[in-house]
């Protein structure tokens, strides 16, 4: 079997990718993640995708690379991982009530022969109206700095929605396995 690796330092990516119970590395994908003018969350999250499981495959000559990337959005503004308190209460302020978008972009490329797969799969989160109380209580319990839209759904962040929308949750954690496991199946690798 040709080597799988994931190009991402994400461990929720990682604990995804472990359930699959197929042997895989990571290795760190050195990508400028800088938007382009004009370009659109699908084909933002569809580039860097690809960006990522090229760049580490210039390592893994011989591997299957998946690289993945993630977008928020509620309306026409993409909500980036907020980095600290003040951000991420701004984005769950921004969120309550409303529905945020969520874009994934999948790659996963063959190093080997340069056969390339590429989705984007939407997943939709509908919040709940929360009070400015709730949304601090929420950050400093999970402390979701790192994670775009600032929630963790897999944790107490299920507690901020009214609703979920999507055919993968897996999309909302940032790596979809049912279009993964698509993929693979395609280059051979079976699962179950």
């Amino acid at each position: 079997m040709q080597p799988l690796v994931l190009g991402s330092t994400s461990p929720f990516r990682k604990a995804l990718l472990d359930k699959l119970g197929i042997p895989f590395i990571t290795d760190t994908p050195n990508t400028d993640e800088t938007r382009r003018p004009g370009e659109t969350p699908e084909r933002l999250v569809r580039r860097l995708a690809e960006d990522k499981a090229r760049n580490v495959a210039s390592r893994f000559p011989d591997a299957l690379v998946i690289g993945s990337d993630q977008v928020a959005c509620v309306g026409d503004d993409i909500l980036g991982k907020p980095g600290n308190r003040e951000n991420a209460i701004a984005q769950l302020t921004a969120a309550s009530g409303r529905a945020v978008t969520f874009y994934t972009g999948l790659c996963l490329y063959n190093a080997a022969n340069d056969q390339i797969q590429l989705s984007v799969e939407p997943f939709v989160v509908h919040f709940r109206v929360l009070a400015a109380s709730q949304i601090e209580r929420y950050i400093d319990r999970e402390q979701p700095f790192k994670c775009a839209g600032s929630f963790k759904s897999e944790g107490f962040g299920i507690t901020l929605f009214s609703a979920l929308e999507g055919r993968d949750p897996t999309t909302l954690i940032g790596l979809p396995l049912i279009r993964l496991v698509e993929m693979l199946d395609r280059q051979g690798i079976c699962l179950p």
